[in-house]
């Protein structure tokens, strides 16, 4: 019937709505669906993002800081390097001034490729002796490069002890040990040349000259003969530390030889040999008591 067919037609026209309803809402959820996985994709790809630029920014500044240290290494360098060089220069100025400065008390030099030459002029009681050099190499750290002190010097310990850090007090040592060896090679060499009539047999002496080992009479025809053995423990010195006098060949004497033995002590003590034995000359037996004082 007519209302039949109504019906049906109606009922067909409802379920086409309902599945275009579905068909719509289903795509709606695709559609959803979709964007969040769209949104996903791209929450991952910031994140990623974000690492990547964390990474890099850590990077840069391990980068700058390298580059930092590494400029601030070069101008560390060359600012020692600069430093030392002044160092350098400096010494060498210094020297020079001490030379110029100590040039009267035998010190003399010249400046070198390497640094400088000392001169060193040894002197006793205004004679001049021998001279000797010492060449200095002006770097960190300061060295010998030649010389010719003698080998019984203590140059090594003399070096050790100013080289580096006194220069100038090392030279002024130097001097002392070389002028004190030199003044006491002067009087034994005067005694064996010039006073030779007063000597009973050769004199011993080791190289340094600070034992001297001798017998002796206070004129040259006498028979009474002394023995004497002086040692100067001080090598920057000229007059023995220790002096022994005995006599030769004799237990016992007077008072008055006694006495005579005590005063030649002084004399050697006080003295130079050369003086001592110059005293003997003029006066024979009887002593010049003025040279004890």
């Amino acid at each position: 019937t007519a209302g039949t067919l109504f019906l049906v037609m109606g009922v067909l026209a409802h379920l086409e709505r309902l599945e275009i309803q579905v068909n719509r809402s289903r795509k709606n959820l695709e559609d959803l669906q979709r964007a969040q996985a769209v949104e996903s994709a791209l929450r991952t790809k910031i994140h990623k993002l974000r690492c990547l630029r964390d990474e890099l920014r850590a990077e840069v500044k391990q980068r700058q800081a390298r580059v930092r240290a590494s400029t601030a290494s070069v101008e560390h360098d060359q600012t020692l390097e600069i430093s030392e060089q002044e160092v350098m220069e400096r010494r060498q100025e210094k020297v020079k001034a001490i030379l110029q400065a100590y040039r009267f008390t035998g010190l003399s030099g010249k400046l070198t490729s390497r640094g400088v030459c000392v001169c060193i002029s040894t002197a006793f009681e205004g004679n001049l002796l021998d001279s000797y050099f010492i060449d200095l190499v002006i770097q960190k750290p300061l060295r010998i490069h030649h010389h010719s002190i003698p080998v019984f010097i203590p140059l090594e310990e003399i070096s050790a002890k100013y080289l580096q850090n006194n220069i100038q007090h090392f030279l002024f040592c130097l001097c002392e040990y070389l002028n004190a060896y030199a003044g006491r090679k002067y009087q034994a060499d005067r005694l064996q040349s010039d006073f030779a009539a007063f000597l009973a047999g050769p004199l011993q002496r080791n190289s340094l000259c600070n034992l001297l080992s001798f017998t002796y009479k206070v004129e040259p025809r006498s028979q009474f003969l002394f023995r004497a053995r002086l040692l100067y423990k001080d090598l920057t010195t000229t007059l023995p530390t220790d002096v022994t006098i005995t006599y030769q060949g004799m237990d016992a004497l007077s008072p008055s030889w006694e006495e005579q033995r005590a005063s030649h002590e002084n004399l050697f003590f006080s003295k130079p040999l050369h003086q001592v034995f110059t005293s003997f000359a003029r006066k024979g037996e009887k002593l010049d008591m003025s040279l004890v004082s």
